[in-house]
């Protein structure tokens, strides 16, 4: 019989690639993570996992154990749900910003379904201003999204610099007025961009607007001109321009807001997740 700790575990490895990031996640030790990864294989009697000094990855056994691992622990969720004494059920709405949906919601969905399996979630992916504007209205329990440097609103999570991509930063700066992709108003991103510009009397157009950030990605690696993200956010593809070569960005912090009004239990049950799984240690 699979212990249901061990699989989970080997889940949580699988999906961060590292036993400290799955550790931290977990809560739990990271020799208690190795421990259970060896009992896993010798139960099984497989080597389950390659490790080395930069990553974790499975072996083919591991692969086709990961589909079982996840239906068992899903399964154990659902049946948790079903007879805990603290079921959870209901519906929620989630906001989250276009960039975090880019980067972190997987882990954090996965998570949420298999702790939660009788919540139903309503998912909504837009910029941050208009994310709490629908939460103004009350078409949102929770966002997840940015908010400028020195407002107050919301759980701060972290702080990022925002920092100028591009495919080729010497050709992207070479004309006299600097082309930037950036979301249409009213992006956070594309104001502080615009403001920066301004302050040093850069000239600047906007070559590409996009509501999504993987058409402004497919824009910048194009070579189509210069996009502004957070700096752990950067998509794979595009440079860091230098910070001599352009004026300095002043940071993003992300913040969860929960609406007033909405159920308590199911909006903390998911920020506990977000928090542990969006926290400054836990940043690439």
């Amino acid at each position: 019989m699979l212990n249901l700790h061990h699989l989970n575990s080997f889940v949580m490895l699988q999906q961060t690639g590292s036993f400290t990031e799955a550790a931290a996640r977990l809560r739990i030790g990271q020799s208690t993570v190795t421990q259970h990864i060896q009992r896993l294989e010798k139960s099984l009697g497989r080597q389950l996992v390659f490790r080395d000094t930069h990553q974790v990855k499975l072996t083919a056994e591991g692969e086709a154990l990961l589909g079982y691992a996840r239906g068992m622990l899903d399964m154990n969720g659902k049946v948790a749900s079903l007879f805990g004494e603290s079921r959870l059920r209901g519906r929620l709405r989630l906001g989250v910003s276009e960039d975090v949906v880019a980067s972190r919601l997987t882990s954090i969905l996965e998570d949420f379904i298999r702790l939660y399996p009788l919540v139903d979630l309503e998912l909504t992916v837009a910029l941050s201003a208009v994310l709490y504007q629908m939460q103004d209205i009350g078409a949102l329990d929770l966002v997840l999204a940015k908010r400028h440097i020195g407002e107050t609103h919301g759980r701060l999570l972290y702080r990022e610099p925002l920092v100028w991509l591009a495919r080729d930063p010497d050709l992207a700066l070479r004309g006299d007025v600097l082309p930037l992709i950036a979301f249409p108003p009213p992006s956070i991103t594309r104001r502080v961009a615009q403001e920066a510009l301004d302050r040093e009397k850069m000239a600047w157009r906007i070559v590409c607007t996009c509501g999504s950030l993987s058409g402004l990605t497919a824009a910048a690696r194009a070579g189509m001109g210069v996009l502004v993200q957070p700096r752990s956010m950067a998509p794979a593809g595009l440079k860091e321009i230098p910070a001599d070569r352009l004026p300095v960005l002043e940071d993003v912090e992300f913040v969860l807001v929960p609406r007033r009004g909405a159920d308590a239990a199911l909006t903390e049950a998911l920020s506990s997740l977000i928090v542990a799984q969006i926290a400054p240690q836990n940043l690439g």
